[in-house]
């Protein structure tokens, strides 16, 4: 029992003689954040004879739908770059056109991407685009409140309520931010 009361006052000696240097808690203030988000941003699986109504092609446009992110004011403040991702595959005997196109409030487009789809040929049809928004073109990306997706036929075979395949999208955003 002595050699532990002898330890425990020699400790207690040693870390009352201990060294500290100054603290700088400001350095917290210096902080800077670099996050990366990825999240799925749309996606659409059409058949081939959703194009056809009442015996005649159409153009068909998906779903708006809303994209709030952009009404946050911690995501407009501290997003600096966004790319979009695009793909889609098609195995309609058709070649087609897709247009996204970034609505405001007043459902004014303040951006668009155009992508061209080539028709299928019995082998693997897949279309891929990435588009990457930073600086003026990312700001009028911000005012954005829903996207718009508009799906035109090009010449080809006609379709009709018969036909087989589909047109299938996927989407993601990839989102970089700096906070400070």
């Amino acid at each position: 029992m002595k050699a532990y009361k002898t330890l425990l006052v020699f400790f207690l000696i040693l870390f009352s003689f201990s060294c500290s240097s100054d603290l700088d808690f400001d350095q917290a203030n210096d902080i800077e954040l670099r996050p990366v988000v990825i999240g799925n941003l749309a996606s659409f699986d059409l058949v081939a004879n959703q194009f056809v109504n009442n015996g005649l092609e159409q153009t068909v446009s998906i779903d708006t739908p809303e994209l709030g992110v952009f009404d946050d004011t911690f995501f407009k403040k501290n997003l600096i770059q966004t790319d979009l991702f695009f793909e889609v595959d098609n195995t309609i005997n058709r070649a087609f056109e897709l247009q996204l196109f970034f609505l405001d409030n007043a459902n004014a487009p303040v951006s668009s991407i155009r992508m061209d789809i080539p028709a299928y040929a019995g082998t693997s049809n897949v279309t891929k685009r990435t588009v990457v928004y930073q600086g003026a073109n990312l700001d009028l990306l911000k005012q954005s409140k829903k996207i718009a997706f508009v799906i035109t036929l090009l010449p080809g075979p006609p379709l009709s309520a018969a036909s087989v395949g589909n047109l299938k999208l996927r989407s993601s955003i990839t989102a970089y931010f700096d906070i400070k």
